[in-house]
């Protein structure tokens, strides 16, 4: 990696990583409670991971980080990393919130092995808020013009015990990359 690629990389790493912390989890739960579809999840699952904000950047090389609590029923469990290396065509940087959803307690025990990875063919429903937003561990555009509030979503299924929505929050970004997302995970 070029040493301009990598610069470029952790400026947009450490500019959107900031907001991560002043970010509330009760507020980003609440939003995808309200988001259509997002929010049935909330009645069936046996739990779920949420990040409010997941830092994105790249130039030729993109990263992304962030950290996110896991919750069974209402109980804060765990705490969670998620990272994620892409290669190929890619230029910008944005913020996006996720939440993945067990099924059911082999899904959490999957995810709190302590290594878990999705792999670059897992794919996230993107949440719409007043923009266009395409979300997906093999790449992602997104532009959000509205407020994360307005979010509506499309249907989703589980997948192999999972299922993942993401809100864009801001930012822009172009991206024709392979990766995948990476979660490491502490008991409380």
């Amino acid at each position: 990696m070029r040493p301009a690629h990598l610069a470029l990389l952790l400026f947009f790493g450490s500019f959107l990583a900031t907001s991560a912390h002043a970010d509330s989890y009760d507020d980003t739960i609440t939003v995808f409670r309200q988001a259509g579809q997002s929010g049935v999840f909330f009645d069936s699952a046996y739990g779920y991971a949420v990040f409010p904000t997941i830092g994105k950047g790249g130039l030729g090389v993109g990263a992304a980080r962030g950290s996110g609590r896991v919750f069974v029923g209402e109980e804060h469990v765990g705490d969670t990393t998620m990272t994620q290396l892409s290669i190929g065509f890619q230029a910008g940087g944005q913020a996006y919130s996720q939440i993945i959803f067990f099924e059911d307690e082999r899904a959490y025990r999957d995810f709190a092995s302590g290594n878990f990875e999705f792999g670059a063919n897992a794919s996230a429903v993107a949440i719409t808020a007043g923009a266009s937003a395409t979300a997906g561990t093999t790449g992602a555009s997104a532009g959000a013009s509205g407020g994360q509030h307005d979010a509506t979503t499309a249907g989703s299924s589980y997948y192999r015990g999972m299922a993942v929505f993401t809100i864009a929050k801001g930012g822009l970004m172009y991206e024709a990359s392979v990766s995948g997302q990476k979660f490491s995970y502490r008991a409380r």
